[in-house]
């Protein structure tokens, strides 16, 4: 048998193996890197963390402005709430009040 038999033989018995390993390799690498792999899987878990945080705190300020409402709700009217409420709507204020201006970045609400 001439070397040329034998050299066309070798790479025809070992192409199969080689694309298999080649696909396997094609397959593992998009299972680490690709946009549903390990990488992305981690990434995405972040974002939903701080999702999670921006809930968090945007059910809190729900809550404390559905607190702020209940109190000038019908039966249970919160009068002070209800007092501050209104001289702050209407920009007046009693005679034996003192007023603190706010600079516009510092306003308490």
């Amino acid at each position: 048998m001439s070397f040329g038999r034998t050299l066309k033989r070798r790479v025809r018995d070992a192409l199969a193996p080689l694309g298999f390993a080649a696909l396997c390799g094609y397959f593992a690498y998009h299972a680490v890197h690709g946009d549903f792999g390990l990488d992305a899987r981690e990434r995405r878990l972040v974002d939903i963390a701080q999702a999670r945080q921006i809930l968090a705190r945007a059910t809190a300020d729900r809550e404390a402005l559905e607190r702020r409402v209940d109190g000038m709700r019908g039966a249970q009217l919160d009068r002070d709430q209800l007092d501050e409420r209104a001289r702050t709507l209407l920009n007046m204020v009693g005679r034996d009040e003192l007023v603190i201006p706010y600079e516009p970045g510092r306003r308490l609400y």
